[in-house]
């Protein structure tokens, strides 16, 4: 009752070939490979940049330059 010899998963694969079809199959991998290139291209420019020093400094914003409007806002607990 463990695990699946290869016979059961050529039979999966088999059926899951049959309802998708090659070509959805296929064009599910490019897009998963794409995304996965994205991600790590993303990751290497993330770590280029978070090692400059200005990059990681916190910046404060002006309220001029925010749009000229301030919200305050003050939390409350929740009484039950």
């Amino acid at each position: 009752m463990g695990s699946f010899s290869i016979w059961h998963w050529v039979v999966v694969l088999v059926i899951v070939v049959l309802v998708f079809g090659t070509k959805k199959l296929r064009n599910i991998g490019e897009d998963l490979g794409s995304a996965v290139k994205g991600f790590k291209k993303g990751m290497q420019e993330g770590e280029a940049s978070a090692g400059s020093p200005v990059d990681s400094a916190p910046r404060q914003v002006d309220a001029r330059q925010a749009g000229g409007e301030t919200i305050d806002v003050t939390a409350q607990k929740e009484q039950v």
